[in-house]
């Protein structure tokens, strides 16, 4: 028995239905995949960290974050990444709502993070030889 064109036609729509569902059931394949390398990722660095630097285990996640920004997620260590061959976020990141800025216990005005000093203090961090690290 021949197919009439209807049967075709509605065979084609089957088989292009089959193929999105693949293709759905593949992307989401790839999104699992990515997910589970991100955490792995982020275990094993986080992993290495708090090895390397035990005493930020003690740390509220604010005060982390804090230590985060003043030691790596400055000029200093954007220069380090582009030793690397890359290039990070070159924007700073968007200041923490007030709430979440730490008290400060003096009267002085408080200084803004949009100014970076012209030459940031060696941390020993890089490998320099700065007795420090």
């Amino acid at each position: 028995m021949a197919k009439t064109r209807l049967d075709k036609i509605k065979s084609y729509d089957e088989q292009i239905a089959q193929i999105n569902n693949r293709k759905k059931q593949e992307m989401q394949r790839q999104k699992a995949d990515e997910r589970k390398a991100r955490t792995r990722r982020l275990c094993n660095r986080m992993g290495l960290f708090e090895k390397l630097l035990p005493a930020t285990i003690a740390l509220t996640d604010e005060q982390f974050q804090t230590f985060l920004e003043k030691t790596v997620a400055n000029e200093h260590g954007r220069r380090t990444l582009s030793k690397f061959g890359v290039q990070g976020n070159t924007t700073p990141p968007p200041a923490k709502p007030a709430a979440l800025q730490p008290a400060s216990t003096d009267k002085t005005p408080a200084k803004t993070e949009t100014a970076q000093p012209s030459a940031p203090a060696p941390t020993g961090v890089d490998g320099g030889a700065t007795g420090t690290g």
